[in-house]
């Protein structure tokens, strides 16, 4: 019996995954008036921190002999394996290796995140890396091909 005997089409599913980390919002190509003025409590020289909540969906047709796009204990190790065990209870500035260099607003960390994500999928194709700041705040990519409006929400 095939798990999905006939039926033909893309299915997304997304994992979520939480972690807690801090950070500081600072570009050293300007002076501390500059850095202050654009990022504001983010700036803070001693840090501050966040629980974010990350969300990763996968995009692919069911397999025919399991029925999944991807599977989701598969799914979970590669976010625990990519970011969870190297990104909680740190400081993203100084101690996550692939974040060195870059100024870690939720932007540039949903692209990092997918640039480690990608390569370790099982199966599927990354759709959407979804990181949330805070409850209200959140920022989605859906990769380096993705052009606004092309429809891949």
């Amino acid at each position: 019996m095939q798990a999905a005997a006939g039926l033909i089409g893309n299915v997304v599913v997304t994992r979520r995954v939480h972690f807690n980390a801090a950070h500081r919002l600072d570009n050293p190509a300007h002076d501390a008036a500059w850095n202050q003025q654009t990022y504001g409590p983010c700036n803070n020289p001693l840090w501050h921190g966040h629980n974010y909540v990350l969300e990763v969906s996968v995009r692919g047709q069911p397999d025919p002999q399991t029925g999944y796009v991807v599977d989701l204990s598969a799914l979970k190790s590669v976010l625990e394996n990519a970011i969870v065990a190297r990104c909680d209870h740190r400081n993203l500035n100084l101690e996550v290796d692939f974040l060195r260099g870059i100024i870690p607003t939720t932007e540039n960390l949903v692209i990092a995140f997918w640039n480690e994500i990608a390569p370790r999928l099982p199966a599927g194709k990354l759709h959407r890396v979804r990181l949330y700041e805070t409850e209200r705040n959140f920022v989605d990519y859906h990769g380096p091909d993705a052009a606004p409006g092309d429809g891949r929400d």
